[in-house]
């Protein structure tokens, strides 16, 4: 699988960098090309010329080495568009820290912010480090990001304590690496030439100026499954409501305001090939609303409801052949049986339900934990919502 690929192998300073030349070696007896880029703690660890050698290249260390050709501080551009997979091992504290707040100071934390291509770290370190909440956001942050972890192994560690901590064994990040270049040649072709549509976040429904009917929607699944479908290949419109959130580059976006203003975009842009409703539309609105504030001693105690457009069931009522209609329902109880009850009845495809009593999930969270229906099928998919938003893609297109 790994025959004829391209991949960086990323060292950084910690004893497990001895290690690194034997999984150099496994990748070369796989058919792979292997370039490597070292920080310059690493060096203390294993010369340069040990890598150099079993490479067959130059290693790539600093930014601005003082002896190489006038291009060599480009390396790292040149590197990110030429690799198929970027492969950290080890990657120590320090470095994972840098990785999550984009610093370039070294060729490697440059190459990191330069790479097209899947990232996998292997976080190696002594087992109180590994422990550290900063260790453990940094992870979750990278994870988020999109990067590849593998786990450390359980062992004795060079410091003389037992713990987590251990960098795993040349096959086993050969495995890994493995179904990462199988999951990226899927990518590369699932959704190639696709139009989808995504909708995301809340909608607003104003009472006067200064107050409005909405929920707690952050928009960050709906915003995970524009970019896992962009990742895809696909062509990507996102529509998303008030949300604070940095839009995936390459996406057309358009921002809306209410159930209504959502509901006539969606109906201009509801030719595409696949629509994903994920963004959390009001049922109700004002039946009035007041263009000026409304003060406290005149204001009644009660608001009138009016429905909003049920676009979900508009697009199933003229759904075109082919297309691929996905829903998303947020539910507090009978999860599975009102998620099945809106599948059927707005006449979609997939439907993609969780419920705001599980633990780190629904609105606001970085995490997710959804149930996806659909032909036939029925299966929980956890993670970060970045994770679960490539997942469920995979899952859906790949029948």
């Amino acid at each position: 699988m790994l025959s004829g690929k391209r991949i960086i192998l990323g060292v950084t300073g910690g004893i497990a960098a001895y290690k690194a030349a034997f999984l150099l070696r496994e990748f070369q007896k796989a058919g792979a090309e292997v370039r490597v880029t070292m920080t310059p703690s690493a060096t203390r660890f294993v010369g340069t010329e040990t890598f150099a050698s079993l490479s067959r290249h130059d290693v790539a260390v600093e930014v601005f080495p003082e002896s190489s050709s006038a291009d060599a501080w480009t390396r790292h551009i040149e590197w990110g568009e030429w690799a198929d997979l970027f492969v950290i091992a080890p990657c120590t504290a320090n470095t994972l820290g840098k990785i999550v707040h984009g610093f370039s100071d070294n060729m490697l934390t440059s190459t990191v912010l330069a790479a097209r291509c899947p990232i996998l770290i292997c976080p190696t370190m002594d087992g109180g480090m590994y422990q550290a909440p900063a260790t453990q956001q940094n992870l979750q942050k990278v994870a988020e990001f999109g990067y590849h972890i593998l786990e450390p192994e359980e062992g004795y560690l060079a410091s003389g304590l037992e713990g987590k901590g251990r960098l795993p064994g040349p096959q086993t990040i050969l495995k890994k690496a493995e179904t990462l270049i199988v999951s990226k040649k899927k990518e590369d072709k699932l959704l190639s030439g696709k139009s989808v549509l995504v909708t995301a976040g809340p909608t607003r429904e104003h009472i006067d100026p200064v107050r409005f009917i909405s929920n707690p929607s952050t928009g960050k699944m709906g915003f995970a499954m524009a970019e896992a479908a962009q990742r895809l290949g696909a062509d990507v419109t996102l529509i998303h409501g008030p949300v604070q959130l940095v839009p995936p580059s390459g996406v057309e976006t358009i921002e809306i305001e209410t159930a209504e203003q959502l509901y006539e975009k969606v109906r201009e842009y509801a030719t595409a090939d696949v629509v994903i409703m994920s963004a959390a539309v009001s049922d109700f609105a004002p039946t009035d609303y007041h263009h000026q504030k409304v003060k406290k001693d005149n204001a009644s105690s009660e608001i009138k409801l009016k429905s909003t457009p049920d676009i979900l069931s508009w697009l199933g009522g003229q759904r075109r052949n082919g297309q691929v209609l996905i829903g998303f329902a947020m539910e507090t109880e009978n999860l599975v049986e009102n998620a099945t009850r809106k599948l059927n009845e707005k006449n979609i495809d997939w439907i993609v339900a969780n419920s705001l009593s599980e633990n780190d999930s629904g609105f606001g969270v970085d995490t997710n934990t959804v149930l996806l229906l659909g032909n036939g099928e029925k299966q929980e998919i956890s993670g970060s919502k970045r994770e679960v938003a490539r997942i469920l893609l995979d899952k859906i297109f790949a029948h």
